[in-house]
């Protein structure tokens, strides 16, 4: 496997792997990365689909991409991923999944078309006070050592980030900023989360820095994942014959450990319940979702809350991870990722409007008609005096095709759910549906004397506890995720958050789907380039905005310096007079 750029690797098609007739692949779970897998294994590896196994535990495919209405609870969507332009896999491979909506095109398409006839961006992007405006007015306001704490984590080594928590490479020059708010809210970010992970998120979005205030950066799908990408893909993978085998949980895979080689030979099953195995030769490729970030999530409803479940489970994702990393080094250190749960969780609600009396107090904040079919909020909203650290957010309408005329769908989540609400007076994590959409009226600016009765009888509200939904974001060192292919390995991959690739960063749709694709192309040798991850941190255009944007528009002679350094930068600049250079730094409004 190699990586490129370019039209002249993206538009090829690659030839037919050698020996792919003979070949099988067994796929461990359906989410993003597996389902990514399965299409690549099909497209660019003319695997025959009745040779393609997915396996998956539950009853239904998709993973942390979810979006389902379920009976007597109502409909409930556990998280929603903000997507660029730039996830290269991902449009390379969304090119060629056709529209279930609309005959003759590709979800691609629709998704292109879609945010250029009605771009995303917010026009209220935090609130204070129960519903006014926080006035952070698109400002970062970093001082300047705020932005020299973030350029010197920027240029750290990952070796010496290891292990290291954010508030351990950050002080509250930084943490008290609007940047902070920005940045931890809509990438579910913690103090204590990785200093290493923080560096990367960096690298990797450094060309949307200008866009962090206001979401102008993001573009969203027009229905829940679930039905704008899930879905169009078990379609795709439906019509190529693969094989779906439902409520069969992989509870272990078992290697042949030798010097310089490593062979998966079986796949313990649970089939029904009933125990079973597949037994594997070098021409069985394996695909192994390992860990995940929604196991042990819970759901509650109106009237109960969602249970904490932090035991893990026989036969999940993180027990089938440890029994597998029991077997070598090189397949990883789950429990660096998955013996925190107090600090990996965090709570999410799907609320449901049930008539117009909520909708003007949205309104109200979004600036915009929930029920026009466009963008709404543009993205989270984000309650900065909220003891939960509330974000809410409300996508284009309607959220799921089957969704009644006249409701609407949204997504509200708390990163501390276990501080006291500032009205419901509990932990987010001990509160009913109801108490939940209580809370998030009562920052809407919802008179306290109507409070309970909209919550009751306007809204439906399912709470959703996923305690190590950001278990990726824990600190960590190299080798504790193994790598997509581990060195050695003759017949298997590892897919998803939990695996290692270069340079690219999880949580995001891109990083889970760039993992099927590599795992695919490395096993069956493709020769076609994987698409680089977008080049941006090393592009001096785009580093240059990003200096000016985090430091609200002030130019480099606007920073606080000595009278020995500020001698030394005129002479610096003076050299530069006349030259590409100064005409550069004029462009971007450096100087």
């Amino acid at each position: 496997m190699y990586y490129s750029s370019g039209n002249y690797e993206a538009f090829a098609r690659p030839e037919k792997p050698e020996g792919v007739e003979r070949k099988s692949a067994y796929i461990v779970g359906s989410g993003l990365a597996a389902l990514t897998a399965a299409c690549y294994l099909v497209r660019d590896g003319r695997m025959k689909g009745e040779r393609v196994h997915i396996l998956e535990k539950d009853a239904l495919p998709g993973g942390a991409c979810d979006g389902y209405h379920y009976d007597n609870v109502g409909y409930v969507m556990r998280g929603g991923r903000e997507m660029d332009n730039h996830f290269e896999v991902m449009w390379d491979l969304f090119r060629s999944i056709p529209s279930i909506e609309t005959e003759g095109i590709s979800v691609l398409d629709e998704y292109y078309w879609l945010n250029k006839h009605d771009p995303n961006y917010s026009l209220m992007r935090a609130t204070i006070n129960r519903g006014m405006d926080a006035h952070t007015d698109g400002m970062f306001a970093l001082s300047d050592k705020g932005a020299l704490e973030i350029m010197k984590l920027f240029f750290t080594p990952d070796e010496k980030l290891y292990d290291l928590r954010i508030d351990e490479v950050f002080d509250e020059e930084v943490l008290n900023s609007n940047f902070w708010m920005y940045w931890r809210t809509m990438f579910a970010f913690e103090n204590w989360h990785s200093a290493l992970e923080m560096k990367l998120y960096l690298k990797r979005f450094i060309h949307h820095v200008g866009g962090l205030p206001d979401f102008k950066a993001l573009r969203f799908t027009k229905y829940n994942q679930y039905e704008s990408m899930i879905l169009p893909m078990i379609q795709y993978l439906q019509d190529h014959n693969v094989q779906f085998h439902y409520h069969t949980q992989v509870v272990n895979v078992e290697f042949e450990i030798r010097p310089g080689r490593k062979q998966a030979k079986r796949i313990c099953v649970l089939r029904e319940g009933q125990e079973d195995a597949i037994d594997l030769t070098e021409d069985d490729l394996v695909f192994i979702t390992n860990g995940g970030c929604v196991e042990n999530s819970a759901l509650g409803d109106q009237n109960h809350p969602a249970p904490f479940r932090t035991e893990l489970k026989p036969g999940g994702g993180w027990d089938m991870w440890k029994k597998i990393a029991a077997q070598d080094p090189a397949f990883g250190h789950p429990d660096k990722f998955c013996s925190h749960p107090e600090m990996s969780n965090w709570m999410s609600a799907t609320v449901t409007t049930l008539d117009e009396r909520i909708v003007p107090y949205l309104k109200n904040i979004c600036k915009r008609d929930p029920f026009s079919g466009k963008v709404v909020t543009g993205g989270i909203v984000t309650v900065r005096d909220s003891g939960w650290l509330m974000s809410w957010t409300f996508n284009r309408q309607p959220q799921f095709r089957d969704q009644p005329k006249g409701q609407l769908v949204g997504w509200i989540y708390g990163l501390f759910s276990d501080r006291s609400g500032n009205y419901v007076h509990k932990a987010m994590r001990e509160c009913t549906g109801k108490e939940i959409c209580m809370e998030w009226l009562y920052h809407l600016g919802v008179p306290e004397d109507q409070i309970e009765d909209l919550a009751e009888h306007s809204a439906n509200t399912v709470p959703c506890m996923m305690p190590y939904i950001t278990a990726f974001f824990m600190p960590r060192a190299a080798g504790d995720r193994p790598d997509v292919v581990p060195e050695g390995s003759v017949n298997f991959a590892f897919l998803g958050q939990f695996a290692e690739t270069k340079r690219d960063t999880i949580f995001t749709t891109e990083y889970s789907m760039r993992t099927g694709m590599e795992a695919v192309y490395t096993l069956l040798n493709i020769d076609r380039g994987v698409p680089e991850v977008w080049g941006s941190t090393y592009d001096v255009r785009d580093l240059l905005n990003a200096t000016v944007q985090l430091r609200d528009g002030k130019k480099l002679t606007d920073l606080d310096l000595g009278f020995k350094e500020r001698i030394a930068l005129k002479e610096v600049l003076k050299k530069l007079e006349g030259t590409d250079l100064e005409k550069l730094l004029k462009e971007y409004n450096v100087i």
